[in-house]
């Protein structure tokens, strides 16, 4: 049989999508059907991997898009499941992030008057009113298969908007009976469905951007997530270098400049103080960015021309945001930049400020890498975060790839790993915690051939289901180094409420219920669930050795291992 089932792998295959990352259900025989049906008869069908939780299935399909480009698809449960993948929604939405996600929906008959009727007590109970509302406020685009006849119109559509800028999940559902429904074979062109080229600058905007950057005599550039198009990162370097504009990352989910170039100014997340750089510059050109500096602690300067150039300027999903830009422009970084060096070049600007405005930043940059090489030096007993880190530095080749979920050492990951490669590093882009395993287990997938870290918090790490991530990692053998940076509790929280209430009651409290203490066995949970490696440090001393071995394990054994690092207590 053809039916609309076989038709929705065959888009997908049309699609690029390769894997298909799948919690499976009552309301899936169709999909189940057909998929056996294709192997059987040797036809193509992407890999279906089975993802026992469905947060750890999107975060996985989350990390596959960051590192490749192409979105992939997500399987789940009708309303159940679909809640069921929790925060990973918000995290590829607020990340940017493609992917396809597809529920089934319980059966709309229930006399047997179709194929895949209702036949289960659940079907009832799962029936609800508004199953696309449970995601519709984090998808680009939401839409119900109504018959097998457009499917594959559909799912090329879905798939055109998560592909066009500002990137973003979208959600399809189908009942049974019409996943079941028999029709013709479906042929189209999938070309027809191309998502939305890049956007340029307008012709004005070029000219009046140039001219205040040519006069600027202390340029900065703030950056979140440039680094996501690889091809941006060269293109950045090279108008920072012409301008002798520093660099600053805010809250970076990916490496957006590299971290060894005299002009990077660091990143910046939650730190309670002015950052130098930002209150220096008389014209900051913000590059694709959320939250560019955090107003009540840290700004630019009042003189200070602010342009703003993104693929979401007016941060669509944000209720409140703003920043006092004289221009605001939609377009692709990569090809603003370009646009702005072609624009100078023509106007023969000679940048006369820039050696004076390269030698004030080059500087800062001095004084920022002495501090960090400060902290990694520093003696005792007891691992650090910046000593931890370094140690994993020194096993990052051109074949890493890491994921940090750091949270209250999201900063301390970016500074100490000093990556310089584009498409090295990533964060979620947003804010739900638990994002690591998944992301890791899926950036494996894509790249075999790549060594994974994911290097993430205490707390992150229990969120990220280990017990569903590392069973993954052993069945799809796609094992990654997992390191825990352990200081027994969700530190973030402590800070947040020390950062509003210094004095407060909860500032001399023992206890303020954000400790794990004592932890659970964090290296021993992946043992039991993937046959992880598994080992817990807690002297400094220990850290050189540990992280070797664990390396080893992971490049040479092919098996994941998890180092349980003891950080000083919250």
């Amino acid at each position: 049989m053809y039916t609309a089932s076989t038709a929705f792998l065959e888009a997908l295959n049309e699609a690029g999508v390769s894997h298909i990352f799948a919690n499976l259900g009552s309301d899936h025989p169709a999909l189940i059907e057909a998929v056996a049906e294709a192997r059987a008869k040797g036809r193509a069908v992407p890999t279906l991997v089975t993802c026992p939780n469905e947060m750890v299935g999107m975060s996985a399909a989350h990390g596959f898009a960051l590192v490749t480009g192409r979105p992939q698809a997500v399987l789940v449960h009708v309303e159940c499941g679909t809640q069921a993948l929790a925060g990973a929604v918000h995290n590829a939405a607020k990340g940017r992030v493609p992917m396809l996600v597809f529920a089934g929906a319980s059966p709309f008959t229930q006399e047997g008057e179709l194929t895949g009727s209702r036949n289960e007590f659940i079907q009832w109970i799962q029936d609800v009113f508004d199953q696309r509302g449970i995601v519709r406020g984090y998808m680009k685009y939401d839409n119900e298969i109504r018959t097998g006849r457009n499917i594959k119109q559909m799912v090329h559509r879905a798939l055109q908007f998560s592909r066009s800028d500002p990137k973003g999940p979208v959600y399809l559902m189908g009942a049974r009976e019409v996943m079941e429904e028999e029709i013709a074979d479906l042929l189209i062109d999938p070309a027809a469905w191309q998502p939305i080229a890049p956007a340029a600058l307008p012709p004005d905007g070029v000219e009046a951007v140039a001219e205040a950057l040519g006069g600027a005599r202390r340029p900065l550039i703030v950056t979140s997530y440039l680094g996501r198009n690889p091809a941006a990162v060269p293109e950045l370097v090279r108008f920072a270098e012409r301008l002798g504009a520093g660099v600053l990352e805010s809250v970076p989910s990916a490496m957006n400049f590299p971290h060894d170039h005299p002009l990077y100014q660091g990143n910046q997340w939650n730190e309670p103080r002015q950052n130098p750089a930002l209150a220096s510059a008389d014209l900051v050109l913000v590059l694709d960015s959320d939250v560019p500096w955090i107003p009540a602690v840290s700004r630019p300067s009042p003189e200070a021309a602010i342009f703003h150039v993104d693929v979401d300027p007016l941060k669509e999903n944000m209720p409140l945001w703003y920043i006092a830009a004289k221009r605001v422009f939609r377009a692709d970084a990569a090809t603003a930049l370009r646009q702005l060096g072609a624009a100078l070049d023509r106007s023969g600007t000679d940048v006369g400020s820039a050696a004076a405005s390269r030698a004030h930043y080059e500087a800062l940059a001095r004084t920022r890498r002495a501090e960090l090489d400060a902290l990694e030096a520093a003696e005792g007993d007891v691992p650090t975060p910046e000593r931890l880190t370094a140690a994993i530095r020194r096993h990052v080749d051109d074949g890493t790839i890491v994921v940090n979920e750091g949270i209250s050492n999201y900063h301390t990951i970016f500074n100490h790993l000093r990556m310089s490669r584009p498409g090295s590093i990533f964060a979620s882009g947003g804010g739900s915690l638990g994002w690591c395993g998944g992301a890791a287990l899926g950036m494996k997938l894509a790249c075999p051939e790549k060594t994974v870290f994911s290097l993430a918090g205490d707390g992150s790490y229990m969120f990220s289901v280990p017990s569903s991530v590392f069973w993954m990692a052993r069945q799809y053998d796609a094992p990654f180094l997992q390191v825990v940076y352990n200081n027994r509790g969700w530190k973030s929280p402590k800070l947040s409420a020390l950062a509003v209430h210094p004095d407060g009651y909860a500032s001399r409290a023992n206890e303020i219920g954000v400790s794990f203490d004592p932890p659970p066995d964090y290296a021993g949970i992946a043992a039991a669930a993937g046959g992880a490696w598994a080992c817990k440090v807690e002297r400094a001393d220990a850290i050189e050795s540990a992280v070797a071995e664990a390396v080893r394990v992971v490049r040479e054994e092919r098996r994941s291992a998890v180092l349980d690092v003891w950080l000083p207590h919250l």
